[in-house]
């Protein structure tokens, strides 16, 4: 299952690690591979890292680092490394497919980002990655104003391509205003997941009995009921 994005900082980390959190619940071994890391040189954790402290995958594994805050290609390129091939991307995650009973694969930024190249030399995307593995995607997508046309764009790249997708908030608010609501009514139809702001520092044990609840059964979790958890979370 991909974990994509309608943009960058959306939350794609923190619902990879709560949908890992729901699912090993549920008695699921999960891998979590992310394909390009970037921004490495801060010496900060990466993103498997981040969803190893909160909901502890069996397996968590980063194909290719780069230094540099830029998409993965890029970063690759300004650092004179080897780009991530895309097969040898497929091959990796098929491995970890063999292994568990759930595979995350965490993009980097949006959906249509330059990850890699293909033997021919030409770029390759995360949409690219769910075509060749046949993998279904969640998108996360931002509460406020904006949202509805980022995911309608990203929705639509995935669906000329046959990927599934459904839609995950990856940073409802504490004080949602009148642009939130009408967003999550307009999202319904879409609609996987709604997480609550700062889930990504709560702490580990709290964020793994959580998590469920924050995701439908599509994700492994309970939520059925919006209006009421987001009155709740707020």
């Amino acid at each position: 299952m991909l974990v994509t994005g309608t943009d960058t900082e959306v939350g794609k980390t923190v619902v990879t690690a709560a949908v890992t959190a729901a699912a090993q619940a549920a008695g699921l071994r999960v891998a979590v591979v992310k394909p390009g890391q970037t921004g490495t040189v801060t010496g900060e954790p990466g993103d498997v890292d981040s969803v190893t402290r909160l909901a502890a995958p069996f397996t968590g594994r980063t194909l290719a680092s780069y230094p540099d805050p830029l998409a993965p290609l890029a970063a690759a390129r300004v650092a004179q490394l080897e780009p991530l091939d895309l097969y040898a991307a497929v091959d990796a995650i098929r491995e970890e497919a063999d292994k568990h009973d759930l595979v995350l694969i965490e993009g980097a930024g949006g959906l249509l980002v330059p990850m890699g190249l293909r033997p021919s030399g030409e770029p390759w995307t995360m949409a690219d990655l769910a075509v060749a593995l046949g993998a279904p995607a969640v998108v996360v997508v931002r509460a406020g104003l904006g949202t509805l046309n980022h995911t309608a764009l990203t929705l639509e790249a995935l669906d000329r391509r046959a990927v599934p997708a459904g839609v995950v908030i990856g940073a409802w608010p504490a004080e949602p205003e009148l642009v939130h609501w009408s967003n999550l009514t307009d999202l319904l139809p879409n609609l996987l997941g709604v997480l609550p702001a700062e889930t990504g520092r709560m702490d580990p044990g709290v964020f793994r009995r959580s998590a469920s609840g924050w995701l439908t059964p599509a994700l492994y979790g309970v939520l059925d009921d919006w209006r009421a958890w987001a009155e709740d979370a707020s």
